[in-house]
């Protein structure tokens, strides 16, 4: 597959394993977001109903003119490029995380990501 996804081509990212991401999301994530439905937010918005939303739309969350500007939609390209260095990728963003630099971890938390915060 090779449709662009801003500088990533789909096929440049590696296979996740959901079950590794969630790992990855409790060790590196669940101190700020949740992924239940329902859930209050956290220091960052709730993130289900995420995957195939618009950046900055959780209801009830105040999220930065930056992320709610960005106007991006979370699909596995994007979500992969922005956990490579969430500042870069939306520089304003209230979040502070430093991101993951290992394109396989990445790869993990993004297959996690899609698996619980599809929201069809």
């Amino acid at each position: 597959n090779t449709t662009l996804c801003h500088s990533f081509i789909m096929g440049d990212i590696p296979k996740g394993n959901a079950k590794k991401g969630a790992k990855i999301f409790k060790a590196r994530c669940a101190q700020c977001h949740t992924v239940k439905k329902g859930d209050a937010h956290k220091t960052g918005p709730n993130l289900y109903g995420l995957y195939g939303r618009q950046s900055g739309q959780a209801e009830g969350y105040s999220y930065s003119a930056a992320n709610v500007e960005k106007g991006v939609v979370w699909e596995e390209g994007t979500l992969f490029e922005y956990l490579l260095d969430p500042k870069a990728y939306i520089p304003g963003t209230k979040m502070v995380f430093a991101g993951l630099k290992k394109p396989k971890e990445r790869a993990d938390l993004v297959a996690y990501i899609k698996k619980t915060t599809s929201s069809g």
